[in-house]
């Protein structure tokens, strides 16, 4: 099997086991220790683990034509009711996970991008370091999409002021939405990556 291919799933795990515990970090900040108490708050991808989201999909993808790999973890379980920011609290939680991706892909992007990766690792490090930044800007960008059940959702319909039928309808059907989103919008979400890549590491 492909060591890159290895490589990139464990990238993969990782990520979205960030993303996940930053949810949880976030809430434990604004007042809710639900996460804290049901184990949630560790690196250790084993409490995390989603056997259709963390392993099946992202096989299921790699075989397919397109390169696209993506899956994602158990979500973190918070209490919205304890949360001391009020109406915004679930808005920040929700965007915790984003944030934290878009920060890994920075640091490491940036490292490319000052030439410390080569200068430091060799060249031979590079594709390693890309699939890291392009693994998590993937995922912030994804999870940003405004539909149930992505962040996106938590932070658009914490900002409106009440809850239409629209967004009632929405989760109603968010599994048929979610697939629509992934495979009628997989090929603009590729060009965002690909252009925010560029943007960080200069390549």
């Amino acid at each position: 099997m492909d060591p890159l291919f290895i490589f990139s799933i464990t990238v993969l795990i990782m990520s979205v086991v960030v993303h996940e515990v930053s949810h949880g970090w976030v809430a434990y900040i604004l007042g809710d220790p639900t996460a804290k108490l049901a184990g949630r708050l560790t690196l250790n991808p084993i409490p995390h683990i989603d056997l259709v989201g963390s392993i099946i999909v992202p096989l299921v993808l790699s075989l397919l034509p397109g390169g696209i790999v993506f899956g994602w973890a158990k979500p973190v379980p918070y209490n919205p009711y304890n949360l001391r920011a009020g109406k915004y609290g679930p808005a920040y939680v929700a965007a915790a996970g984003s944030a934290a991706n878009l920060s890994l892909a920075l640091i490491f992007g940036l490292f490319i991008r000052s030439g410390l990766a080569v200068a430091w690792l060799g060249a031979s490090a590079l594709p390693l370091l890309s699939t890291i930044v392009l693994v998590n800007i993937m995922l912030a960008l994804f999870n940003l999409i405004p539909v149930p059940p992505l962040d996106g959702s938590t932070i658009l319909f914490s900002l409106l002021p009440y809850r239409s039928r629209i967004i009632e309808s929405f989760y109603k059907y968010q599994l048929i939405v979610i697939l629509v989103v992934i495979f009628g919008a997989g090929f603009i979400i590729d060009k965002a990556v690909m252009l925010i890549y560029a943007l960080i590491t200069g390549l």
